[in-house]
C-alpha cells in the first residue's frame, strides 16, 4: 500500500466523515481545511477494539461501521479486503426514481422476513434494486475515499450497462470523482446483449473458455486493465467470471494497489479458476460482513464481523433488536450455526412477543 493512501485515507476531513455517515453526498464533501485533518482516533471517537462487538441497528448505523472496520483496516495496512452488506439493502442515497424500461425479473430475499430496508421490502428483490443497491454501497465508498483524488479511485462494474448508469447518475457531483470503468467493455455477455440488439443463446463455458475470453483483444484496448495511477479500486459486485479478472488485476497491481470487493458473495463461490485463484481470494480479509446466516440450519439468524472483531451469529426476533446467540473467529459454517441455533436460549417474553405477532399477521391475510 503507498503511503499516500495510506496517510490520506487516515485523515478524512470531517464534511467527507459526516456525508458518509448521513449517506447524503453533497459537493461540500469534496472540500477538505487544515483544521479538518484530524488523525483516525479523534475522527471516529478513539479506539473502541475493547468494547463489546454490537450489531448495527439500523442501515446508517451499518454504514458508520463499515467505514470504521475499513478504517481500522487501513491503520493495519491491509490492502486486500471484503466487504459483504445484505443483499438488496437500500441506502437511501439515491433519490426514488421511476422503473427502468427494461423488465427485470424478481428473485428471492437473502433472508426470510428482516427489516424491510436492509433486505429490499416486502414487494421483493428485483435485478433493479439490487443493481441500486450494489451502485450505491460502491458510491459510499467513492465517498470515503475522495480525499485521494478521484483520479486514484476506479469503481469498477461487471459491464458497461450498469457503468454507464452510474455515470450518468453521478456525472457532475464533485464528493463521488472517480474512474467508473467496466470489466467487459462490450457491455453485452452478462446482460443477454446491448439494448435493441438481438439475444443469442449461449453455449455453457468452462473456466479454461472464460480465461481466453477475458484475455482476447475486443478491438479496441485488449483485456482489461485499471486506470493508470488507480491506488484503491472498487470491484462492484463481481461474478465468478469477473474473478477472473481481478485475480490478474491483483497480481500486475501488487500490494501496493488497495482491491476492495464490494458484494462479491465470495463465501457462495464453489470454485475457482485454480487453486492459485483459491488461495488469492481466501487472503481477502472480510473487512466487514453482514447477512444472513444459513436459513435451513438457523431459520431467522443473520451473521456479521467488523474487522478486527469475531464473528457473531445473532437471531432476528420478530419484534426487537437482533440478539447474539454465538461469538467465533472464523466465518459460521451451516453446522456450526444449526448447533448454536439447537442450544439458544429463548425467553418466556420473546415467545410470548412472537406468538402474539404471528397472530396478528394472521388477522390481516
Amino acid at each position: 500500500m503507498t503511503r499516500k493512501l495510506l496517510t490520506t485515507t487516515l485523515c478524512i476531513g470531517m464534511a467527507a466523515v459526516s456525508a458518509f455517515q448521513q449517506s447524503s453526498f453533497s459537493s461540500s464533501a469534496a472540500a477538505q481545511s487544515s483544521s479538518s485533518r484530524l488523525s483516525i482516533g479523534k475522527v471516529f471517537g478513539g479506539d473502541n477494539t475493547t468494547k463489546e462487538q454490537q450489531l448495527p441497528k439500523d442501515v446508517k448505523d451499518a454504514i458508520s461501521k463499515c467505514r470504521g472496520a475499513v478504517q481500522k483496516a487501513l491503520e493495519n495496512r491491509l490492502s486486500r479486503m471484503d466487504v459483504e452488506m445484505p443483499v438488496g439493502a437500500n441506502f437511501g442515497v439515491e433519490k426514488k426514481k421511476a422503473s427502468s424500461s427494461r423488465k427485470r425479473s424478481s428473485l428471492a430475499s437473502l433472508t426470510d422476513g428482516g427489516d424491510s430496508s436492509m433486505e429490499g421490502g416486502e414487494e421483493g428483490l428485483t435485478m433493479e434494486k439490487l443493481d441500486t443497491s450494489n451502485r450505491e454501497l460502491a458510491r459510499l465508498f467513492v465517498e470515503m475515499f475522495q480525499p485521494l483524488g478521484g483520479q486514484h479511485i476506479s469503481a469498477v462494474f461487471k459491464d458497461e450497462i450498469l457503468a454507464d448508469e452510474a455515470r450518468k447518475l453521478w456525472s457532475g457531483d464533485l464528493s463521488v470523482e472517480c474512474n467508473i470503468v467496466a470489466i467487459d467493455r462490450k457491455g453485452k455477455r452478462s446482460r443477454g446483449g446491448l439494448m435493441g440488439g438481438k439475444k443469442k443463446k449461449k453455449k455453457a463455458k468452462g473456466f479454461a473458455s472464460k480465461m481466453a475470453e477475458e484475455l482476447e483483444d475486443d478491438g479496441s484496448s485488449g483485456p482489461f486493465n485499471l486506470p493508470k495511477d488507480t491506488e484503491v479500486a472498487l470491484f462492484v459486485a463481481p461474478g465468478p467470471k469477473e474473478l477472473i479478472a481481478i485475480e490478474r488485476i491483483c497480481n500486475e497491481a501488487g500490494m501496493g494497489t488497495c482491491v476492495i470487493l464490494l458484494n462479491a458473495r465470495l463465501s457462495r463461490v464453489e470454485k475457482y479458476a485454480s487453486d492459485d485463484a483459491r488461495k488469492l481470494f481466501e487472503s481477502f480479509e472480510p473487512v466487514w460482513f453482514l447477512g444472513a446466516a444459513s436459513q435451513e440450519k438457523s431459520p431467522g439468524c443473520l451473521m456479521h464481523r467488523a474487522y478486527p472483531g469475531k464473528w457473531v451469529l445473532a437471531r432476528k426476533p420478530k419484534i426487537g433488536a437482533p440478539k447474539t446467540i454465538a461469538i467465533q473467529d472464523d466465518m459460521f459454517t451451516g453446522d456450526e450455526c444449526a448447533e448454536a441455533y439447537a442450544t439458544m436460549e429463548v425467553s418466556e417474553i420473546e415467545k410470548t412477543s412472537e406468538k402474539l405477532a404471528m397472530n396478528v399477521a394472521e388477522w390481516f391475510k
